[in-house]
């Protein structure tokens, strides 16, 4: 028994050590967007908001800010568009081909970025899209539909159609049953898959590298930008936001699943 119980303790100092090692550098940038110093140093001279308000006081950074802002909410749209039909024809549409299509959906995030970013560039080249909002809205889409594909895709097979052949031999139509009977019972799904839509445009870079041009600067592309160019504390202010907006979000899909269960077991 001794033994035993010594195994799950081994493994969770284990895995606490990993995730130490994982979280660490990702948290040591907090601390530094707080410096008083002029350059990027670990641990900070002093304490400042100086970073955060050069942030809020210059027109690149809040530019850049609202045009990722702008285009993660149009992704979010049209990926929930495009994505739940496509999740309800995967799920229960019966035809050939039809993992095969499942995973042509899915190839965005299959491939390697790279090689997607390539190719939406030599299409968007000869389109006229480089350095143009819709262009961004239109690449980032491809790689936000797949996973609500996948969050709405996870909410169908748990759901339980019974409750839809009990609403259609009631009188309800198949839109009525679908908006008052289905959309309810799978909406955690929805949400969660546009939360990480929008994340997924929102932290953006490769393709946003490739496509943005010097017209449509998102966050992440003024970040890389900055890095290379002008390293100073703002761009550890800018990274500090992102990571408690992406923390929120990702709690926001948390709670939403933990809905959904609840839903699914009424």
């Amino acid at each position: 028994m001794t033994s035993a119980r010594a195994v799950p303790r081994w493994l969770a100092a284990l895995a606490s050590l990993v995730l130490f090692y994982l979280v660490f550098p990702i948290f040591v940038i907090v601390p530094v967007s707080f410096s008083s110093g002029s350059y990027l140093s670990f641990p900070p001279p002093g304490w400042s908001l100086r970073w955060y308000a050069n942030f809020f006081g210059s027109g690149d950074w809040e530019g850049a800010t609202w045009l990722s802002i702008w285009v993660g909410l149009s992704v979010t749209v049209l990926a929930c568009v495009l994505g739940t039909p496509a999740a309800f024809g995967l799920v229960r549409g019966k035809f050939p081909g039809k993992r095969l299509l499942n995973g042509f959906v899915l190839s965005p995030i299959i491939v390697p970025g790279i090689i997607v970013a390539i190719g939406i560039y030599f299409v968007y080249a000869r389109l006229g899209l480089i350095g143009h909002p819709t262009g961004l809205v239109l690449a980032h889409t491809c790689l936000a539909v797949p996973f609500v594909v996948i969050n709405v895709s996870a909410a169908l097979y748990g759901f339980d159609e019974r409750l839809e052949q009990a609403a259609l031999s009631l009188g309800a139509t198949p839109w009525r049953c679908f908006w008052q009977v289905t959309f309810p019972l799978i909406r955690p799904g929805v949400m969660a898959g546009a939360v990480f839509a929008f994340i997924t445009s929102f932290d953006e870079l490769l393709v946003a590298l490739f496509v943005s041009g010097t017209t449509a600067m998102t966050l992440p592309r003024l970040m890389w930008q900055e890095i290379r160019q002008d390293i100073d504390p703002t761009i550890a202010a800018a990274s500090t936001m992102l990571l408690a907006l992406t923390t929120a979000l990702l709690v926001s899909v948390e709670l939403l699943r933990r809905r959904g269960e609840t839903l699914r077991n009424a």
